[in-house]
């Protein structure tokens, strides 16, 4: 049976069905699950991913089961965050540029290349750095941010794509355009 038949088996009530889906997509969603939780959370949200597609199997529509997995789990990953408050969500500390435990002089010096970085990518409201924002920042799905931005998906890889490039250069070089150097 391929993934769609398993779905269409899971709303009618098969929990063998379920059983199956689980075993051929538990392994990577847990991969994708442990770069946005840490591990011990990890399995909570799989299972809740699994109830909600035992409970929304009927909403399936056939096409790309990975992907509608996927979106589940993420669903599933946001309100398990969510529910635990911002005072344990990790997501400042991966994006903080200096230690915590590092000089306060280092990381102010950080923060400055930083944002000296950063303003290759154009002012606030831009169309790179609103990609910036939302994709690496906010760490929002392409799809979201290209739909937020009333732009095709394409469009949000390619200025993506040339974000990363900007960046990786300003940081390399240690200027930016405007001729400021950090």
């Amino acid at each position: 049976m391929d993934d769609d038949e398993l779905i269409t088996a899971i709303a009618a009530g098969d929990d063998i069905a379920l059983r199956e889906l689980f075993s051929r997509h538990a392994p990577w969603l847990a991969i994708r699950l442990r770069s946005l939780l840490p591990a011990t959370d990890t399995e909570d949200v799989l299972q809740e991913t699994f109830l909600s597609v035992w409970q929304g199997a009927s909403g399936y529509r056939p096409g790309s089961a990975g992907g509608w997995l996927w979106g589940i789990a993420r669903r599933q990953a946001a309100l398990f965050l969510r529910r635990r408050g911002p005072a344990t969500l990790e997501l400042p500390g991966r994006l903080a540029i200096g230690d915590s435990d590092s000089d306060p002089a280092e990381a102010a010096l950080s923060g400055v290349v930083m944002a000296a970085a950063t303003a290759v990518l154009g002012p606030d409201g831009s169309p790179e750095r609103e990609v910036w924002r939302l994709v690496y920042v906010e760490d929002r799905p392409v799809a979201e941010a290209a739909e937020l931005l009333g732009v095709p998906v394409g469009t949000v890889k390619s200025r993506a794509h040339r974000v990363r490039r900007r960046l990786r250069a300003a940081l390399r070089m240690g200027t930016t355009t405007e001729g400021g150097a950090s």
